[in-house]
């Protein structure tokens, strides 16, 4: 079979030819299990919109299942706007329900995931701004609290997630929440870094994005001059 070109966008409005030799190739012959190789891609630190959408659409494309499939979930992740739309209009309730199958999401050092989190935070994470503003405009709670464990450990809204996205990926969506009322001083007990498995810290948005420096500078500057406290 011979390699796919993928027209990735890029940043300056361009396009971006990516030749795909082997995920297809490799999904139809056997060689990584379908439905494996979909998790392990969601399960990345791929935080650009266009990109995870155009490998998750090759892999479903080639036979791929994942078992990230609540409801609105992959539409999210591939950027269906409609296709998201449609799944609220079937059953309104999915904008408060909580997945705890979601052990996706960490990234970069945070070892913060997805479990037990609403579709609000699966938009937040992964910088779906479209997602954001439909799932808010259907009533979506914008302080929604992800599950809390037994040992006390969770209850993070989704602009924790917005505002740990490296590089500033993450500050469009944390603007609409912020334009939206999400409280700033809320505070989670939530995992630390991944380089210490057990560490539990308990902080507000602006300290956790503190704690996970990846050049996100915008998005500090807006958390602070909206009054955010550490």
């Amino acid at each position: 079979m011979p390699n796919r070109p993928v027209e990735i966008p890029k940043g300056n409005g361009k396009f971006r030819t990516l030749q795909i030799p082997c995920i297809r190739d490799r999904v139809v012959q056997g060689a990584s299990h379908t439905g494996t190789a979909l998790d392990y891609l969601i399960g990345t630190y791929v935080r650009s919109p266009q990109r995870l959408s155009a490998c998750i659409g090759i892999l479903l494309d080639a036979g791929g299942v994942t078992k990230y499939k609540a409801p609105g979930v992959l539409e999210i992740l591939r950027g269906l706007r409609d296709g998201l739309a449609e799944q609220l209009d079937a059953d309104p309730a999915l904008v408060s329900q909580r997945s705890s199958e979601l052990d996706c999401g960490s990234t970069g050092a945070r070892r913060l995931t997805l479990q037990g989190a609403t579709l609000l935070h699966v938009a937040a994470e992964y910088g779906n701004l479209e997602a954001a503003l439909l799932l808010l405009d259907r009533g979506a709670d914008v302080d929604a609290r992800a599950t809390v464990d037994e040992t006390g450990v969770g209850g993070q809204t989704p602009i924790f997630h917005a505002v740990t996205q490296f590089g500033d990926r993450g500050l469009a969506v944390a603007e609409l929440l912020i334009e939206r009322g999400a409280d700033l001083s809320i505070r989670a007990r939530l995992p630390g870094h991944y380089e210490q498995p057990d560490e539990i810290v308990e902080c507000t948005p602006l300290g956790y994005a503190l704690r996970f420096l990846g050049n996100q500078v915008k998005t500090l500057a807006l958390l602070r001059e909206r009054g955010a406290v550490v």
